[in-house]
């Protein structure tokens, strides 16, 4: 438990808010963080005093194990935090039963909205950390370099198998061109390789379901009439790899306008204005991140204020800290992780008040 805080009443006597915590939370954890993402929503609910029954992705069982053994080894109480390896319709009846008082995902829309309808038939609370379409908007040529190495890196970091990778990129007229020139000759000089070669700068997804589901969406696109300008398919060969791909003509018609690309694909937009930057950011139905590249700071301040999402970031990529709050809004999500307000998302905000 928290520390009471006391609160600035009127009139007499005093009134304090007690965080307390709330039991047993249900934890459905995804496969591509299998272990950063599972300590970032278990650490701070044992903190709190919660206890953690935990769901891991089907595909990295061993994973799951390897944490609940850490915990053992670290000598924590017995029954704070047990591995459940069960399927949808028991995970369904788990949500229903009234020991258990809240439920945390993070993985996709279709697996937030099969949960929420169970969750909210029961009256329970829930924190979703779902999909994101996270535009990357460049107002100018202001250190151009540094601004297509961090398209670059972001769109690949974890094979960009990430919610929070910048997938729509927004550029200015004035240097849409440029950006365009550099951002595909970078991407094109990436090699996808083995993973464990610390030289690999892009290794394979997580399954053939996910590159088929991938080439499907860049088909459609080429098919409705989109360019490509590098990648734009599976790597002959063994192993689950994809090239990196760039497309520019990408119109709401074609599946990747409003999907998220869970993969090393990018779709660079040009625009008039300010104004058009911010209209195609806010199109999309998700609003996890975004980040703005521009000279003028107090510009991407302004612009920030306008934006729908979670988290912006001003020349810089999105990324997780401990200390900082982090979910989206619309269909990225529900609450918060992380910070102040994670560690509160399942906490009895207790009201003691003496007249």
């Amino acid at each position: 438990m928290l520390a009471d805080e006391p609160l600035n009443i009127a009139g007499s006597g005093e009134a304090v808010l007690r965080t307390e915590p709330i039991g047993v939370l249900l934890g459905i954890m995804p496969w591509n963080f299998p272990y950063y993402q599972v300590s970032r929503f278990a650490a701070p609910n044992l903190v709190l005093g919660n206890t953690i029954l935990l769901k891991q992705a089907r595909n990295c069982p061993q994973g799951a194990l390897a944490i609940e053994e850490l915990f053992t080894e670290a000598g924590a109480p017995e029954g704070i935090y047990l591995n459940l390896f069960a399927d949808s319709e028991r995970i369904a009846g788990l949500i229903g039963d009234p020991r258990g008082q809240s439920v945390s995902l993070t993985g996709s829309e279709r697996a937030g909205s099969a949960v929420a309808e169970v969750t909210g038939r029961h009256l329970k609370k829930y924190v979703f950390e779902l999909g994101g379409s996270d535009p990357f908007i460049v107002l100018d040529d202001h250190n151009l370099d540094t601004t297509v190495a961090h398209a670059v890196h972001n769109r690949l970091f974890n094979g960009d198998q990430a919610c929070t990778a910048l997938k729509r990129f927004i550029v200015h007229a004035d240097v849409h061109d440029a950006f365009l020139e550099r951002f595909v000759h970078a991407m094109r000089e990436v090699r996808p390789g083995d993973p464990t070669d610390p030289a690999t700068r892009l290794g394979p997804l997580a399954s053939g379901e996910v590159v088929a589901d991938l080439t499907a969406q860049v088909e459609d696109a080429l098919a409705l009439g989109a360019t490509l300008h590098t990648g734009g398919g599976r790597v002959a060969g063994p192993g689950h790899y994809f090239e990196p791909t760039v497309l520019t003509g990408v119109t709401p018609a074609m599946r990747a306008h409003s999907e998220e690309l869970f993969g090393p694909v990018a779709v660079v937009h040009r625009v008039a204005s300010e104004a058009d930057a911010l209209a195609l950011a806010n199109e999309s139905p998700f609003g996890l991140a975004a980040s703005i590249y521009t000279a003028d700071v107090e510009r991407a301040r302004a612009l920030a204020t306008h934006l729908e999402c979670g988290m912006v970031w001003i020349n810089s990529t999105s990324r997780s800290a401990p200390d900082l709050p982090f979910g989206g809004v619309k269909r990225s999500g529900v609450g918060r992780e992380l910070g102040a307000l994670g560690i509160t998302e399942f906490a009895n905000k207790k009201l003691v008040r003496i007249p």
